[in-house]
């Protein structure tokens, strides 16, 4: 940069390394008079790689004073800031708090997402251990299921109506009466049954009330729809189940009742029951002290199935069937009659069953042949003898098919109807004898349908 004034100077101007030097001396001859310079305008002119830029000395002071004001404010503020440390303190703090404000809401965040996350495990968790329930009570009905399906026909000339096998085929199913195997039906009316029925057990289901979660779609939904389907299949399992234990006392208290009315010894009886080869040991039945309400009443169902089927093996020894098929009609009652042959007041000591020739005549309890063959007024005759003082009579056969000493089973074919002996057409004459005295069949007819009504 250089300054010039307005007009060049005539005189050579000096160096300082020139300084006792002697300038040299141009030629005189070569010097030419300088002309007075032109005045040009003061300024400054910045040189650089042999451009100039040319400033105006207004123009030059304001950069000089701008900058000069600058590096004061600057100095001015660090030694502001250097001595003042509360507003450095200010400052940090106020970058502390900004971090930890933005600290805390990432551990908000994170908090949250964690909370979610616990939320859907906990949820999974639940749902998992209510499926697991619902599977495991699922299981418990089956096995439910399989027992009622598992009980056995408890009557001979009746049957409990069991359950279908399968829990959507729980419900109670009207099945189909088991025909006697020697009778079909019969003209007495029975008398009323002394044994009042007992109201059923079936436990009273309350009303599963309204879940606030059944509003809500989802697995909540599903697992209420899952535990509503099984309450309805476990009560009507109860229900089921209650309906074949009152069955099964019902009948036991028959059976029970029909031996008392006949005048029977209950010990008697069963001690003159034949057994079968059977044995084992003995393995008590033990019921948990934590066992559920099914467990205790399919307990109470066993027990008295084991006391019915005592006493259907008891009771088949005694002659309460018919002994022959169809409808019963009675040409002649026991008791006191006019005698057909001489007409005069005469004892009838059994039931004269009206049948054709040749049909079929059944042994109405188990027992054993003791007679087979012509028996003066009787005619062919067979006399069963079933135990305990029992024994019943068949006369005025056509023909025979056992022989003395056969064992016979109930409703076995012994014989056909005829008309031989002191008889005056075809017909079956029955008598029912306890210890060689003959007694009224229709007693015993009459027990066997009380028995056939449960």
């Amino acid at each position: 940069m250089s300054y010039r004034s307005g007009h060049y100077s005539e005189y050579p101007q000096h160096h300082p390394h020139d300084h006792g030097r002697t300038p040299p001396r141009r030629p005189a001859s070569n010097r030419t008079p300088v002309a007075p310079a032109t005045q040009e305008q003061d300024g400054y002119t910045l040189v650089h790689a042999g451009k100039q830029v040319r400033f105006g000395p207004v123009a030059f002071w304001i950069v000089v004073g701008t900058v000069t004001v600058l590096g004061m404010w600057s100095a001015a503020t660090a030694t502001y800031f250097a001595f003042r440390d509360d507003v450095l303190t200010r400052l940090i703090a106020r970058q502390a708090e900004m971090q930890y404000a933005y600290e805390d809401r990432i551990a908000e965040l994170r908090a949250k997402v964690d909370r979610t996350t616990s939320r859907q495990l906990l949820d999974q968790e639940q749902f998992d251990q209510k499926l697991d329930q619902i599977m495991k009570r699922q299981t418990t009905l089956e096995s439910r299921a399989t027992a009622l399906g598992a009980i056995p026909d408890a009557g001979v000339t009746g049957s409990i109506r069991p359950p279908a096998r399968g829990a959507a085929a729980i419900e109670a199913v009207p099945g189909t009466r088991k025909p006697s195997p020697i009778s079909d039906t019969v003209i007495f009316v029975a008398p009323p049954d002394r044994e009042a029925r007992l109201e059923s057990r079936a436990p009273v289901v309350a009303k599963a009330q309204p879940n606030q979660f059944a509003k809500v779609q989802g697995f909540d939904n599903v697992v209420l729809r899952l535990q509503s389907s099984l309450d309805k299949v476990e009560g009507r399992q109860l229900a089921a189940l209650s309906s074949v234990e009152e069955s099964m006392e019902s009948r036991m208290r028959r059976m029970r009742g029909v031996i008392s009315d006949l005048g029977l010894d209950m010990a008697q009886l069963e001690a003159a029951t034949p057994r079968a080869g059977v044995g084992g040991p003995f393995v008590p039945v033990k019921l948990g002290p934590d066992a559920s309400a099914f467990e205790r009443q399919l307990y109470r169902i066993n027990t008295t199935r084991t006391q019915v089927e005592r006493l259907n093996r008891t009771l088949a020894l005694v002659p309460y069937r018919k002994p022959v098929i169809g409808e019963v009609e009675f040409s002649s009652g026991f008791g006191v009659r006019s005698d057909p042959f001489l007409g005069r007041p005469a004892m009838h000591t059994g039931l004269d069953f009206r049948a054709a020739t040749g049909d079929p005549v059944r042994a109405t309890a188990n027992g054993k042949v003791v007679t087979s063959g012509w028996q003066g007024g009787y005619g062919r005759m067979i006399e069963i003898d079933h135990g305990n003082g029992l024994s019943t009579r068949y006369g005025h056969l056509s023909e025979i098919n056992v022989k003395v000493g056969d064992l016979i089973k109930i409703g076995q074919v012994i014989g056909a109807v005829g008309s031989t002996g002191r008889s005056t057409g075809p017909h079956l004459h029955y008598e029912t004898r306890i210890d060689g005295d003959p007694v009224d069949p229709q007693k015993f007819l009459r027990a066997g349908v009380r028995l056939s009504a449960g």
